[in-house]
Formats: C-alpha cells, structure tokens, sequence
C-alpha cells in the first residue's frame, strides 16, 4: 500500500513536470487546432495506393480477372475516404496554425472548413484519376530497372524486392500531392519511404520517365533537383544543395539542387551540389566525385586511377630463418 501511495506521487510530479516543459518548450507541441493525420493511417493508405498500381503484388486475397472489379473498386473507396480526411486534416492545421490557405472572403469558420474540405476531395479525385499515368511511368521505371541490372530474373522481382523502385513508386505518389500544394502529407510519405528503403527523394523534385535507382543507399535527392528521362543513379549519389547562407528564408524558395539532363549515369559515391549546376545530357559521372559546376553533354567524369604498384616477396630460407632466431635469442 505504501509503495503504491509512493509510486503515485512520484507519477503525479513527473506529469507536473512534463506539463511545465509543455509551457516552457511549446513549439514543439500539438495541443490546440486541428487533429493531425496519424503516420499509420497515412502508410496505411499509402500501402492501399501500391497495392492498386501493383494489382496482386501486395495483397493477401487471391485476385482473378472475374473479381478484379469488385477487388481494384473497393480499394478505391477506402482509399478515397481516407485521403480525403487526411488531406482536409492537413489543410485545417496550416489554416489555424500558419494562416497560409484561409480564404480571406470567407468569415465564417465553418464555410472556412468546407472549403478545405471540398479542396481535399477536389485533389483525393485528381489523384485517383491520375493512378494509370502513373502506373504507366513506373512501367518505365521497372522495365529501366531490368534493362540495367543483369542481377534482375524478372519484372515481378523488382516489384517485389528492389527498393530503388519502392523509393520511387512513393515518390510518384507523393509528387501529385506536392504539386496540388498539399501541406504534410507527400513529406510523411516519402520519408516513410526514406525510413524504409534508405532512398531519400523529396517529393517537390521533378523526375523523368524510364528512372533507375541501383541498390540505393544513401541516395539523396534534394527538394529542387530536375531529372531528365533514362537516367541511371547507383548508391550514395547525393544531389544535393551547396551550404545554406545565413538567410535562410531568401534561400528557401530558389533553385538549390542540380538539374540531371536526359540519358545521364551517375556511378556510386558521387556528389553532386548547386542550383546552377547542369549534368548534361548523355554524360557519364564516375564513382567518387565530386561535383560543384556543370557538366558539358556527353563528357566522361573521373578520378585519374590510382597507379598501384605490386613488389614480390622473397621467401628467406628455412636455415637462414633458423641462424636468425639464434641471433635473436
């Protein structure tokens, strides 16, 4: 019984305390406003949105041509649903909390939050009617994925197991919602994919048809990049941006990341930075640079390679060994 009376107050100041740090330290709270989408909820839907573009691949149901109908249209209704009540919860928390998308002619709170509701099923259903465009990019992207990798069986292999394409199947996703200005939402979706894959893409990049990611660890591709079509990336390639000034905010909003011109390999290790700096079409990046200016169209970039010298061994004779040890001891 004591030990019970302790234990409850030792919880009560330990809630105390954590509520003070509430008041002390508040930009990090969530406490007023709108509840905000749950990252479950989100990587669930996510999940659902996969499972429509590779029918069978994800799923635990058997699918057959005879309920294929019933199987893709059910999907889609919860995943309409769902999108759209993650979205509105997007727009009410930057409308109450950064005041970036409150319609101005609208006085009245509750018309405020139609209209946020009615943006979101206006974008849920311009993302699902976009689902075979991009189902037909990713086609390119797969068939990119077995052209280039001879260590690939098969298509189904890469669906199934590749990350650079998991990485990229998210990306394409996330990237409609970016461009409809969705707050939230892509970000959460593609670093899920970053957690889970290694491959960090942001959803604001602009990426070609017929893209490959090899392996894929500690690829970076930063906010602002443009890549062109057919372009071939191996791991630990970051486009990324130079050092941030001090003012940031001017800098937020300009072009930082490089810009991939078409039919462009990049080979492992090499780094890649600056708003201004253009890899240029048909141009072949080696392993290990590194890269702050633009590259001219069908150039071939590489460290000079290392001249290795090998030296032979003599074998000391079994006597000679012996007299040796003598010596020593």
């Amino acid at each position: 019984m004591q030990r019970a009376k302790k234990l409850r107050r030792m919880l009560d100041r330990t809630v105390d305390r954590i509520i003070q740090s509430y008041n002390r330290h508040g930009g990090i709270n969530h406490i007023k406003g709108p509840t905000l989408p749950a990252r479950s909820e989100i990587t669930g839907t996510l999940e659902s949105l996969v499972s429509i573009i590779f029918p069978g691949f994800f799923d635990t149901s058997d699918i057959n041509p005879a309920n294929l109908k019933y199987h893709v249209g059910a999907k889609c209704e919860a995943v309409y649903q769902q999108l759209v009540d993650q979205i509105n919860k997007c727009f009410r928390y930057v409308c109450r909390n950064e005041r970036r998308c409150r319609p101005e002619s609208l006085r009245c709170e509750f018309m405020k939050e139609k209209a946020c509701l009615v943006r979101a099923r206006e974008i849920t259903r311009a993302l699902l009617q976009q689902l075979p465009e991009i189902r037909k990019t990713l086609y390119a992207d797969v068939h990119a994925a077995f052209v280039g990798d001879p260590a690939a069986k098969s298509l189904d292999e890469i669906i199934l197991a590749y990350p650079g394409l998991a990485a990229i199947t998210v990306y394409r996703i996330a990237h409609v919602l970016w461009m409809k200005k969705v707050p939230l939402l892509p970000r959460i979706m593609t670093e899920h994919a970053h957690a889970r894959t290694g491959i960090d893409i942001h959803p604001g990049a602009v990426i070609g048809k017929h893209f490959m990611i090899d392996h894929g660890t500690g690829v970076v591709i930063g906010e602002t990049t443009e890549i062109g079509k057919h372009v071939r990336i191996y791991q630990g390639v970051p486009l990324g941006a130079l050092s941030v000034p001090h003012h940031v905010e001017a800098f937020r909003w300009k072009k930082r990341h490089p810009t991939i011109e078409d039919n462009v390999t990049i080979y492992s290790g090499a780094t890649i930075l600056g708003g201004k700096t253009v890899i240029g079409r048909g141009a072949v990046i080696g392993g290990n640079v590194w890269i702050t200016k633009s590259v001219p169209p069908f150039t071939r970039v590489m460290f000079e390679p290392p001249a290795m010298t090998m030296q032979r061994r003599v074998a000391q004779p079994a006597a000679g060994r012996k007299r040796a040890k003598k010596r020593r001891s």
